[in-house]
């Protein structure tokens, strides 16, 4: 970064880059509560109903006070869509392989959309500049890491995993949203659509998509957005495999034969050693954390189904 490149005030809030006012009508307010209780607006009544006015009320405050935290409603936009999208789990580094921790990061993602499907009427207005969204580009990176592929080739794999797992996003999203306004479940909604195509699309106009709706693809239990993720990570497969020449040797271990009698260099290769095992640790505690959680979640499902 140069010196004459500035920090938009939204990413550097997001980044903890911007001071909050010294002084704030109460100490409630922070710009941490003000984007939590903006996605939970957006949670309940969706992006619409989403304004500095109404945040402000919400929060018991006037909107000029939200201003002296968030100065622009485009900054509260992005601080949401950051809060919302959080961080990825540690799944996709205790998968096995890279193809299956980029199938966690696929399901991950499109996950937060219907979680949070207001997202998905935001403005792309460019690269993900802040630190939740770019650690889902890291871990996708992390995924790949070991794979054959330039640095353009690495960030179109992650491109291209993301852009599905938007688009499937935006289709369950849709669905969701469709069933809870209607009272219908996914299954029926898609039905409704299956029985709309089967009264206008004809075999002389358009015969390819009528022996589709004829094979039934608009109640098949087949999951299309699985296939073309299959298909994406087969071509990466098969592109690499075709260029044996790009295979590169694994980096060499450092030599630090002239130096492994120092004491300083020792100290700083025991400290290594002792916090990759409380990493280890904490990776484990949290798998444990989110196995528990999962049984939780589970009973109570069966308590509120009973």
């Amino acid at each position: 970064m140069t010196d004459e490149t500035e920090l938009p005030r939204g990413i550097a809030l997001a980044w903890g880059l911007a001071a909050n006012p010294q002084r704030g009508p109460k100490r409630e307010m922070s710009v941490e509560r003000i984007v939590e209780t903006a996605v939970e607006l957006a949670d309940a009544e969706g992006i619409g109903a989403v304004s500095m006015a109404a945040v402000a009320k919400r929060l018991g405050f006037t909107p000029m006070s939200l201003y002296r935290y968030v100065t622009a409603k485009d900054d509260l936009l992005l601080l949401m869509q950051e809060e919302a999208t959080g961080a990825p789990s540690l799944a996709s580094r205790d998968a096995e392989g890279w193809r299956e921790k980029l199938t966690v990061l696929f399901h991950e993602q499109s996950a937060v959309f219907l979680r949070h499907p207001w997202i998905l009427n935001l403005p792309i207005t460019g690269s993900p500049i802040t630190p939740n969204r770019s650690q889902w580009m890291e871990a996708g990176l992390e995924a790949i890491a070991d794979l054959p592929l330039d640095p353009d080739e690495r960030m179109a794999v992650v491109l291209a995993v993301s852009g599905l797992a938007l688009w499937q996003g935006m289709i369950f999203a849709g669905y969701d949203a469709a069933a809870r306004e209607s009272g219908r479940t996914e299954a029926e909604v898609a039905a409704e659509e299956g029985a709309l195509y089967d009264l206008v699309i004809d075999d002389s106009a358009y015969p390819l998509l009528r022996e589709l709706i004829d094979a039934g693809v608009f109640t098949s239990d087949a999951d299309p957005f699985r296939f073309a993720l299959d298909c994406v990570l087969d071509g990466i497969e098969a592109y690499i495999a075709d260029r044996p020449e790009r295979v590169a040797a694994p980096p060499a271990a450092p030599d630090d034969a002239d130096v492994a009698d120092d004491k300083k260099y020792r100290a700083a290769q025991k400290a290594t050693a002792a916090a990759e095992k409380e990493l280890r640790l904490a990776e484990k505690a949290v798998r444990q954390a989110r196995k528990a959680q999962a049984l939780a979640l589970r009973e109570a499902r069966a308590r509120r189904s009973g």
